[in-house]
């Protein structure tokens, strides 16, 4: 994968893995940057991030963007299970090791030998798993629960986190010491209300994905739709946006069309503010109705581009246009 180094503003290229992520944003194209350094490398990776944000597909994009990409990613909620469970469920056991242990079973880390492993909300560990995560870590290799064999290990380990690990371990409740091993490469994915720029394709990625799921034809998002949902701060991050959408597709019935009332967003927005009017005071010397107009157009178009970070199709669906007739519009005001 290359990079276009030609323009400011540098962007990715289109790579496989980026079915997985959706983002045109500053804060996401640093992103893929770091996923397309690593993605071919062995190192850990630590990924923070507030809950819906992502973390998991931006793991699963890591291991796409690697070799290991043959064999599934494995996954483990570190705060799904208590700590004995945990235990067994990363490392395995021997049968008798404990009770309740009938049969001999094959850990996670065993499972994800020539694959990735990826811990999910790692700050909830606990402290005894830990210690022993740290050895799996610093020699690569493990010992069932009961067993005394070492098995080898050659897995690639991605964390993930909502809470501040460093945090963490200042109130004693993360090892220092796993806490560096973890974070030899750092990536915060940001929230969605700071790269509100991606939502109207995310919004389009989404409608098409449930829709496609659903077995209906795809919806449409009305403008005025689509700028209440760009103005909306999301505290559930991509997660809250897409469960809304999959709200607004069910109580819309057979309406093609996505609209304001179909998302009952409640409390916050960004701002309290509507969208603008256009409304144009007139001077007692009168104006130049042509070029007032036309400035009002462009300050209109140049908007949506904002918002859409330049993407023309995504500023022509914000406005109800098409993108021929944007981009028509648009050079009419470049000769202007």
């Amino acid at each position: 994968m290359s990079f276009d180094q030609g323009a400011a503003g540098t962007k990715l290229q289109y790579s496989e893995w980026r079915k997985l992520v959706v983002g045109e944003s500053d804060a996401m194209q640093h992103v893929f940057r770091i996923i397309d350094l690593v993605g071919q490398r062995r190192c850990t990776v630590l990924i923070s991030g507030e809950t819906g944000t992502g973390k998991e597909l931006v793991a699963r994009a890591i291991h796409t963007a690697s070799s290991r990409s043959r064999l599934p990613m494995v996954t483990v909620n570190c705060a799904a299970l208590p700590e004995n469970l945990l235990e067994a469920e990363l490392f395995g056991h021997v049968k008798g090791a404990f009770t309740g242990a009938a049969n001999h079973r094959v850990g996670r880390f065993e499972q994800a030998d020539g694959s990735t492993i990826f811990l999910d909300e790692i700050s909830e560990m606990p402290l005894d798993v830990q210690a022993k995560l740290l050895r799996v870590l610093q020699e690569r290799e493990f010992q069932r629960i009961g067993s005394s064999e070492t098995i080898p290990v050659d897995m690639r380990i991605i964390a993930a986190c909502n809470a501040e690990l460093g945090k963490r371990v200042d109130d004693g409740k993360f090892r220092e010491d796993l806490f560096y091993r973890l974070n030899v490469v750092p990536i915060r994915v940001p929230p969605l209300r700071e790269r509100s720029s991606d939502i109207p394709a995310l919004v389009d990625h989404l409608v098409n994905k449930i829709c496609h799921m659903e077995q209906i034809p795809a919806k449409q998002v009305s403008a005025q739709t689509l700028w209440s949902l760009c103005e909306y701060s999301w505290p559930g991050n991509v997660r809250q946006l897409e469960n809304a959408i999959e709200m607004a597709i069910a109580l819309s019935g057979d309406r093609q069309m996505l609209m304001p009332a179909d998302f009952p967003l409640g409390a916050a927005p960004k701002s309290s503010a509507s969208p603008p009017s256009p409304t144009v005071s007139v001077p007692d010397h009168g104006l130049d109705f042509e070029h007032t107009v036309s400035q009002f157009e462009r300050n209109i178009l140049m908007q949506a581009l904002e918002k859409t970070s330049g993407n023309k199709k995504l500023a022509a669906d914000m406005l109800g246009l098409k993108r021929t007739t944007l981009s028509a519009k648009l050079r009419t005001l470049e000769a202007a």
